[in-house]
């Protein structure tokens, strides 16, 4: 059995941007529009519903709150799509379905549009310094951002005889060597959702360039510095190889949420993914036993994504006029982050507190090890490349462009240098496309 441990929001690190204050708890109750006795109040709701584990979190929470509020109704919009969550949410916003209270990750985007407003100063107290874009709150954050990284069958390590984890990329390396010696294929990759591509991406990525300088983006966006440049191209060169050498081959055709089972099943060792997959690895198969630890870079640094970024729950603008509908979704907010409620919601996707207020579930030894990572001042933490603002802030579309390029270069064995250069030449085209 899995040992279980308590985790607890007053226990993390200032990294994770929690304090031992608290909110006063459940959600308010008043007899103003949303309890407005026989009178309905309905609202849209809308998120990222890639994540099997993840939406049906949502979805249960959807379901508790409707049967304590049956004056309020929710429509959920949310869709298993394989294209991503940005475009679907552009779709729905051109067809006028953008959702009443959506789950927002290119929050800038979508402020500069006016598409959200800022989180209601009365949900402030439940958070403890969300991130802030434009000197503004536009987020009730869902959870805080959580390392990724190997999660991987003990049995396919016991088998390949491999009793210590890497301490550097090399010998990462070799633990696949030893692996596909044996007969098993080391690694499955979801790489029909465009999004899991970003996993190993920005894994190199951090490594050979945000650990070092976190303010690159801006660089680039002022051509001071070059997908071209020596360090990126590294990068890419070893996603490329590690794809060619190590990765399933149908990976391409792969949808995330089949890569637990494939896992599961024996026919790949390994998964490099977040702590929100672990409660699908355990309802896939309850038995197996699986560990999770960070990829080391080649010196024996462990980089990760672990800084807080703005995204969360956001109201749109039209809801906002609509006093009743925003008491409602108000009212909802609450609800969700209430520390019983939220600690299931928590439970069901692994994920990190973000409230001030002492949240406790119990965490199996992998999520104990993405804890230790968190609270460890040696662990450098980062973002994704999508995940930064301001002045860090990418052109919205080009995350995409680039993912499914880099999926171009490794089916095409493409010259890394050659494609570099091409992404270069693209990044600073929708820059100025933007700017116009």
């Amino acid at each position: 059995m899995t040992k279980r441990n308590t985790l607890t929001a007053l226990t993390l690190s200032a990294a994770l941007l929690l304090s031992a204050c608290g909110t006063g708890g459940s959600a308010q109750r008043s007899g103003t529009a949303a309890d407005g006795g026989d009178k309905k109040v309905s609202f849209t709701i809308g998120y990222a519903a890639g994540d099997p584990a993840a939406r049906k979190a949502i979805a249960d929470t959807v379901q508790r709150f409707t049967e304590a509020n049956p004056e309020i109704e929710i429509k959920d919009l949310s869709e298993n799509s394989s294209s991503s969550y940005l475009d679907w949410l552009k779709t729905k916003d051109a067809v006028g379905e953008f959702p009443d209270l959506v789950e927002m990750r290119d929050t800038e985007v979508f402020a500069d549009a006016g598409k959200i407003v800022e989180l209601p100063t009365g949900l402030l107290d439940l958070f403890d310094s969300p991130p802030e874009v434009e000197g503004k709150v536009w987020n009730a954050p869902l959870v805080l951002n959580s390392p990724q990284g190997i999660i991987y069958s003990k049995k396919a390590y016991a088998d390949a005889g491999i009793g210590e984890l890497p301490k550097t990329y090399d010998e990462f390396i070799a633990v696949q060597e030893k692996l596909k010696a044996g007969g098993i294929t080391p690694l499955v990759v979801g790489g029909k959702d465009i999004f899991h591509m970003g996993f190993w991406v920005n894994k190199f990525l951090i490594d050979d360039v945000y650990a070092e300088d976190p303010d690159w983006n801006s660089k680039k966006t002022n051509k001071e510095v070059s997908f071209a440049d020596d360090n990126v191209v590294q990068a890419m060169t070893d996603y490329k190889e590690l794809f060619e050498n190590y990765v399933d081959k149908g990976w391409l055709s792969t949808p995330d949420n089949q890569t637990a089972s494939i896992l599961v099943s024996g026919k790949a060792a390994q998964l490099f993914s977040g702590t929100w997959m672990f409660t699908q690895i355990e309802e896939a198969d309850p038995g197996f036993e699986y560990g999770f630890y960070a990829v080391p870079d080649r010196r024996g640094k462990v980089n990760v994504i672990g800084l807080p970024s703005p995204a969360g729950w956001s109201l749109s603008a039209d809801a906002a006029k609509d006093p009743a509908k925003q008491e409602a979704i108000e009212k909802f907010i609450r609800f969700f982050f209430e520390p019983d409620q939220y600690a299931q919601y928590l439970a069901s996707i692994n994920g990190l507190p973000s409230t001030k207020e002492k949240v406790e579930y119990e965490t199996g030894e992998a999520m104990q090890v993405a804890l230790d990572l968190m609270n460890d001042p040696d662990v450098t933490k980062s973002l994704a490349i999508n995940n930064w603002w301001g002045e860090n802030l990418i052109p919205p579309q080009f995350r995409n462009w680039f993912y499914k390029k880099l999926q171009e270069m490794v089916v095409a064995n493409g010259d890394v240098k050659t494609y570099m250069r091409q992404v270069d030449e693209e990044y600073d085209n929708q820059v100025k496309a933007n700017a116009q």
